[in-house]
């Protein structure tokens, strides 16, 4: 199962579920994640959505190995929902949504990030946008969300650099609300999503919509951008040269 779904005093836990792949997103899990989230939004028993990972990472990101496959095998099949179908559930997801980044978060696993209202990390996890060492564009309207979320110069930093960010410049940067040791990262998320559930859901959700209100128009303007962008770099000789050294790399085969 690339997906585990628990309920516990009216949050909703989402735990990523490949560990042996880092929880890189594969088809199979954008679908699963997206469907979760969707069931969340409409569940009148649900108050909060925690997102977390299991396994040494929080998630690698898009699998590569899919990602070439996209490019390269003619039969390829792409899932129901895939990427974009979890980015519209996330900008739509109309209660809280906290995300605990246990481990690695590499790509989606850090560009999740804009769409959190809160978020904590462990104090050994570390965060990276791979974009430009896999010769891509960047995604999730991250392009928009992280200038917003933590200032233009550090979200510069983070999205043409491909180095990795520590919890602390995470912390620093306010990529994170709170940093954790790892054994207190759960209860930490938990305890606090609890604070949010006792609330009325309606009310809540008055919050998130009023603040996302805003929003909604340069993030589907900052997707339309990023996607074209994606579009023509995808495959290209930056893209292709790195996804070959992915491929090859030992044990890749």
């Amino acid at each position: 199962m690339t997906l585990t779904i628990a309920d516990d005093n009216r949050v909703r836990t989402l735990t990523l579920n490949r560990p042996d792949a880092l929880n890189a997103f594969n088809e199979a899990l954008y679908d699963a994640t997206t469907v979760a989230l969707r069931d969340a939004a409409e569940d009148p028993e649900v108050a909060v959505v925690l997102i977390t990972g299991t396994g040494r990472a929080f998630s690698a990101g898009t699998d590569l190995a899919e990602m070439q496959a996209r490019i390269t095998d003619a039969d390829f099949t792409p899932g129901e929902y895939g990427f974009l179908g979890l980015v519209d559930a996330l900008t739509d997801f109309p209660k809280p949504l906290i995300c605990a980044v246990n481990g690695l978060g590499l790509g989606i696993g850090t560009t999740i990030l804009g769409f959190a209202d809160i978020a904590f990390m462990a104090s050994t996890a570390k965060l990276k946008c791979p974009f430009t060492s896999l010769g891509v564009a960047p995604e999730a309207a991250s392009s928009y969300l992280l200038p917003q979320l933590i200032g233009r110069q550090n979200a510069a930093w983070l999205l043409m650099s491909s180095e990795w960010v520590s919890a602390e410049e995470a912390l620093r940067m306010g990529l994170v609300w709170r940093v954790c040791e790892p054994e207190d990262l759960l209860a930490q998320a938990r305890s606090h999503a609890e604070v949010l559930a006792s609330r009325p859901i309606a009310s809540l959700a008055a919050v998130k919509a009023t603040m996302m209100a805003p929003l909604r128009a340069e993030i589907a303007a900052a997707r339309a951008r990023e996607n074209q962008c994606f579009v023509e770099l995808m495959g290209a000789a930056a893209n292709a040269a790195a996804l070959a050294e992915f491929n090859t790399a030992p044990g890749k085969n």
